[in-house]
C-alpha cells in the first residue's frame, strides 16, 4: 500500500492539507501529517497535532504532499532538509505534489524544469522554470500541482488515482 507524507510548517493552508489527509485516509491510503514541529499552526490559526515530526528522512514514503498557504510555503521552501528529500524523490521517480503557493518549493528544489505545473494565481511570477498552466490539477510525470483551497478536493482525488485508488468513485460517494 502507498504511504504519503503531508508536510506541515507553521502558516500552512488548512483546507489544502487536511482535505488531502482526509481523502487519502478515506481511500485507505496510509497518510501521515509530518510537521516541522509536533504542533503546527495553520494560516487561519487552527492548530494541528502532527503524526510525527520531520527528522530529515522521508524515504519510507511513496509521495510527499506540500500544502500551500503563507508563510507555510515559504517555510517549506527554506528548509534545506526538505529540499534535499524532494531532490532524492525526483532522482528515484517517487511522487511529489504541491498546491497553491507550494510550487515555489518545487522550483527551489529544481523539480519544475521542463515540466507543466499550476499554482495559485500570481505565484507563477516567482517561478522561472517549467510551463505554467491554468488547469485545476496538473499531472506531469511524478509531479502533481494544483491551484488553491478551492481545488483541494480535485487535487486529493487525483492523488488517490495516482496512488492506485479510485478517486472518481470516492468523489461520487462524497457527493462531489
Amino acid at each position: 500500500m502507498a504511504k504519503v507524507a503531508v508536510i506541515l510548517a507553521d502558516g500552512f493552508e488548512e483546507i489544502e492539507a487536511l482535505t488531502v489527509v482526509d481523502v487519502l485516509r478515506r481511500a485507505n491510503i496510509a497518510c501521515h501529517m509530518v510537521g516541522f514541529e509536533a504542533r503546527v499552526t495553520g494560516s487561519h490559526a487552527i492548530q494541528v497535532q502532527a503524526d510525527r515530526v520531520f527528522d530529515g528522512d522521508l524515504s519510507e514514503y511513496d509521495m510527499i504532499v506540500l500544502p500551500g498557504g503563507m508563510p507555510g510555503s515559504a517555510h517549506l521552501r527554506d528548509n534545506e532538509q526538505l529540499i534535499a528529500e524532494l531532490q532524492k524523490f525526483e532522482q528515484v521517480g517517487k511522487k511529489v505534489a504541491a498546491i497553491c503557493a507550494a510550487p515555489i518549493v518545487l522550483e527551489r528544489a529544481g523539480l519544475l524544469e521542463g515540466r507543466k505545473f499550476t499554482c495559485f494565481p500570481g505565484v507563477e511570477e516567482q517561478i522561472t522554470s517549467g510551463e505554467h498552466q491554468t488547469d485545476l490539477v496538473v499531472v506531469d510525470g511524478n509531479i502533481v500541482t494544483s491551484r488553491g483551497a478551492g481545488t483541494a478536493l480535485a487535487f486529493a482525488y487525483a492523488l488517490v488515482d495516482l496512488l492506485g485508488g479510485d478517486g472518481q468513485q470516492l468523489a461520487h460517494t462524497m457527493v462531489y
